[in-house]
């Protein structure tokens, strides 16, 4: 196995008396897809957030290509090349993919004193980066707004890709997709693994982790409960111990078998 691009050792997180994190362990190697699965409150997004730079561990260590790191904000960890496509997707409806895809990395042109955004070359890579993942759109000034939620996830996961990062981490891409969307996201994601970036995949959905992943952890009570990978774990096995499987066991036992 090739050498993990980043690894979080021992990371808690506490907030007051609150722990959020207790020691959690996780790393990703580049190409490869690992899914972070666990139920709601399990610290599946405040592991992220640390993983991201919107939290400093309260210890632990985090290595980003075999050197400490300490990210003191989001835009450190993304000039590491660090990106996050969060669920509620950071995009303006009523303007264009171009512009959505570009934000705040606009290509300008000079015109003698003036500057002025290259709206050529914008539009021209948006098709192209939309293309390559699998969205051919009707014309680059498209509303994202028109799109569909599958496809504006692409539109940031394309635009993550683009700019230059070597992690992507995706917090519940496909949780409020149809069947066919989802199909598409997961698709998309499959490009990025072979691509060579390292992709984080949180989620709470078994069968979405299992279509793509490599490797799977899970997550409960800001614990890890252990990591397998693929073809290691069956998915009725993934789902017991997302849900707290022994607890359901123990309580079954001691009602007589009646839950």
């Amino acid at each position: 196995m090739t050498r993990p691009i980043i690894e979080m050792k021992d990371i808690e997180k506490h907030f007051g008396p609150v722990i959020a994190l207790g020691g959690v362990s996780f790393d990703v190697c580049p190409g490869e897809v690992h899914c972070l699965l666990g139920d709601n409150g399990a610290g599946k997004s405040t592991f992220i957030k640390t993983m991201s730079g919107v939290h400093k561990p309260t210890s632990g260590t985090i290595l980003f290509e075999g050197r400490e790191m300490h990210f003191d904000s989001p835009r450190d960890a993304m000039a590491a090349g660090i990106a996050t496509v969060y669920q509620d997707l950071a995009m303006i409806p009523l303007m264009s993919v171009t512009r959505n895809f570009w934000m705040g990395n606009e290509p300008v042109r000079k015109i003698g004193p003036f500057r002025m955004m290259d709206f050529a070359r914008a539009n021209r890579v948006t098709m192209e980066e939309m293309a390559k993942m699998g969205i051919n759109l009707r014309e680059p000034n498209q509303a994202v707004g028109t799109l569909s939620g599958g496809e504006r996830q692409t539109v940031a996961i394309a635009r993550a890709v683009y700019f230059g990062a070597k992690v992507l981490i995706l917090d519940e891409p496909t949780s409020a997709l149809g069947v066919r969307q989802t199909s598409n996201v997961l698709a998309t994601i499959d490009k990025v693994r072979k691509a060579g970036i390292a992709v984080v995949f949180i989620t709470h959905n078994v069968r979405h982790a299992l279509a793509v992943g490599d490797r799977f952890t899970v997550l409960n009570r800001g614990k890890t409960l252990g990591t397998a990978k693929r073809g290691e774990i069956t998915p009725e096995d993934l789902q017991d111990l997302m849900a707290g499987g022994q607890e359901l066991a123990q309580l079954e036992s001691s009602l007589g078998g009646t839950v």
